[in-house]
């Protein structure tokens, strides 16, 4: 936690002291009373518990500091340096809303001031800035004369607060991963408090023990922001700070069949095992609040198949054409570049819409070593995303894509197995593979895993992680670099390699041995993921048909409930309603019409689907849907159902996003309002024979 005023005088009094002082006179010596004394000694131990330092209360005698002289030295470092800390006006407002959504009374606004060795006027600056700030996640700031200021609203929504405000300033990935000695800045040690740090190991543990190890099976992205929401909540459980004390009460959503009863059994189970830690009690509220976290993390994760936007899809594609116009180099070949540039763009313009700062402290180095590419890029979302300003940070993680793109055209060979795990993003983790192939053509990318899966990855399975990030296992068994693989780096790496144990050499050489089980469980692995390709392209294929509704398809939800009635008799799914829920509901939160046609492709994933499908239904009186931003009507003609079930191979999933891929062309989409299922059939053939070819020489 950040060190206040008022705590660090606490501290370098009993410092200085060396001996137990009464709460009379520590009052006198901050001039408050005995109360807010006792009150500030929550902020006290709070910060202690990572310093190997103990606050001895003992009734009747005193306060005292207890441990051993090394800790208490670097205590007092932690305290002179915390005093000498400047905020830049942006550092002091993050600073002043986590002031005030750790204080559970109002604040006056000289005692902010004060603590922030600014006026008055620039505090209540700060403030009607910070109001309007707030308000996005339903908080108001009180501020009335002779009161002070505070924050009002519910619990949950404070926590959403917190969540936002921890997401201006640090990366998910400085969080997650950080260990050992807390931030050197006073700013980030307060958001590490907020956001749980300290409680972030048992709510993991507790996560991973869920039955089925659920918490694995979620996407790193899901997984983190998950695991970050629960520990925030446990952290404001630990200060009495529960959903069932807000000032708006909390009230559960709706129950939704099988998954929202999955999650309260979970919630109820993680409730149990987090009780069972000192100083936490989780009631009814709390069990509901969670299962409300868990369901949200189940739908996000069973949503949208790869490509799902149908226009920023289209954006993609007008990116990657006028960077391609501009540099000349074929980027129309590279599918990985179009899937990573549409997953990093999809959350890109959520932050942008929602006014988030964007970080990136690789933009001067990406400016210097891709001049050329960098300006290519910026004029090309310029041009493909033109109701947004893209700031030159992001334009830089444009360009990682494209840089990683670049490198991915020198495939060389390898032979040393390695993972690699980036959780910058989806274009840093790609050039860095890239760069890793073009300096070290020895080490072979076996795979990218996540920070979590790594610290529970099989030895066996490996030769050596390579990581942009700590990772929570011994520093002996991987080796920490930049995204962009520096010069330096790429040299200590080679050393790696070079000077490795006599154990991971045997395992490289026994991998490229050609006789060897290991060689052959390989080869029969990469056998297995062809044919998984393969089986999804011609079953998709084969029972792909175009029928045509009949006349009660009259509006979306019947139209949508006749399709799954269908497929539910054809033994795809088992149960229709929940389907076309989810079909319905995926609709309300955005179209999925594709520009300019009649034509939408509605799909999802859930655990009532038992096996892929995809169909062509045809309407035959088109159905009025919302007016379009522009105003324009929109009238659904036919629509392609794609279904998928919850639990699905990454190769099936390659192959279906390569299917919704397919609806950028214009000459498909104009096969599609055709109708003609030989015709249609025979393109998707055409294009997914040419897709698994090329995947079967990646292979």
């Amino acid at each position: 936690m950040i060190v206040s005023n008022r705590t660090r005088r606490i501290l370098e009094l009993l410092l200085r002291s060396g001996r137990e002082m009464t709460a009379a006179e520590l009052a006198a010596g901050l001039q408050v009373s005995s109360r807010t004394v006792h009150r500030e000694l929550a902020a006290v131990e709070d910060l202690l518990a990572g310093q190997a330092v103990s606050l001895v209360k003992k009734s009747g005698s005193g306060i005292a500091l207890q441990g051993d002289p090394a800790a208490l030295e670097r205590l007092g470092g932690i305290v002179s340096a915390s005093e000498e800390t400047e905020f830049s006006p942006d550092e002091r407002q993050i600073y002043l809303l986590c002031l005030l959504l750790r204080e559970r009374e109002p604040v006056k606004q000289f005692a902010l001031a004060h603590e922030l060795k600014v006026t008055v006027q620039t505090i209540g600056s700060d403030l009607e800035e910070l109001a309007e700030w707030v308000e996005r996640f339903g908080v108001r700031l009180i501020r009335r004369r002779g009161y002070g200021v505070e924050l009002s609203g519910g619990e949950a929504e404070l926590r959403e607060a917190i969540r936002q405000l921890i997401r201006l300033r640090l990366d998910d990935a400085e969080l997650i991963a950080s260990r050992g000695e807390p931030p050197s800045h006073p700013l980030d040690r307060m958001l590490f408090e907020l956001a749980g740090r300290a409680d972030m190991a048992d709510v993991e543990s507790a996560l991973w023990s869920l039955e089925g190890r659920w918490a694995g099976s979620l996407n790193e992205q899901i997984y983190t922001d998950l695991l970050i929401r629960l520990s925030i909540s446990l952290h404001r459980v630990r200060q009495g700070k529960t959903v069932a004390d807000a000032p708006v009460p909390y009230q559960p959503p709706p129950q939704d069949g099988q998954a929202s009863e999955r999650a309260a059994a979970e919630a109820a189970q993680l409730a149990d095992q987090l009780s069972a830690r000192p100083g936490v009690a989780i009631g009814p509220a709390e069990t509901a609040y969670a299962a409300e976290l868990l369901q949200d993390a189940h739908g996000k994760d069973l949503a949208l198949l790869p490509g799902d936007d149908l226009a920023l899809a289209d954006a993609v594609r007008r990116l990657i054409r006028s960077v391609q116009a501009s540099t000349g180099v074929d980027y129309d070949e590279d599918r990985s570049l179009r899937d990573g540039l549409f997953e990093h763009l999809k959350q890109a313009v959520q932050r942008l819409g929602e006014g988030q700062r964007i970080r990136n402290p690789l933009l001067g180095q990406i400016r210097r070593d891709y001049a050329t590419l960098f300006a290519a890029v910026r004029e090309a979302a310029c041009a493909a995303l033109p109701h947004l300003e893209v700031p030159d940070e992001e334009i830089g993680f444009l360009v990682m894509h494209f840089g990683a793109s670049n490198e991915r055209l020198k495939q060389l060979q390898r032979n040393v197995r390695a993972i690699l795990v980036c959780t910058s993003g989806i274009g840093s983790s790609k050039l860095l593979q890239m760069r890793i192939r073009k300096e070290l053509p020895q080490i072979e990318i076996a795979d990218r895993v996540s920070w979590y899966e790594a610290a529970r990855l099989d030895e066996d399975t490996y030769d050596l992680i390579i990581s942009t990030i700590d990772l929570p296992i011994d520093a002996r068994h991987y080796m920490k670099v930049s995204p962009l693989l520096t010069q330096g780096e790429a040299d200590r790496l080679r050393a790696f390699v070079r000077e490795a144990p006599w154990e991971l050499k045997q395992a490289a050489v026994r991998k490229r041995e050609t006789g060897s089980p290991d060689a052959a469980a390989d080869a029969f692995a990469r056998l297995q993921r062809l044919k998984t390709t393969l089986d999804e392209i011609v079953s998709l294929v084969g029972g792909f048909r175009v029928i045509e509704l009949g006349e009660e398809a009259s509006e979306l939800h019947a139209a949508l409930d006749d399709a799954c009635r269908r497929e539910e008799a054809l033994g795809a799914l088992s149960c229709a309603a929940a389907v076309r829920d989810r079909l319905l509901g995926r609709e309300e939160q955005g179209s999925q019409m594709i520009p300019g046609t009649g034509l939408a492709l509605f799909h999802t994933r859930a655990p009532e689907i038992k096996s892929s499908t995809l169909k062509l239904y045809r309407l035959r009186q088109a159905v009025r849907l919302p007016e379009q931003d522009d105003g324009s009507p929109v009238q659904l003609a036919r629509f392609l159902l794609m279904l998928a079930p919850r639990a699905l191979a990454r190769e099936r999933l390659e192959v279906l996003s390569e299917i919704s891929a397919m609806l950028l062309d214009e000459e498909t989409v104009a096969l599609l309002e055709g109708g003609d299922e030989t015709a249609i059939r025979e393109r998707m053939t055409t294009h997914l024979r040419s897709f698994f070819l090329t995947k079967t020489e990646s292979e």
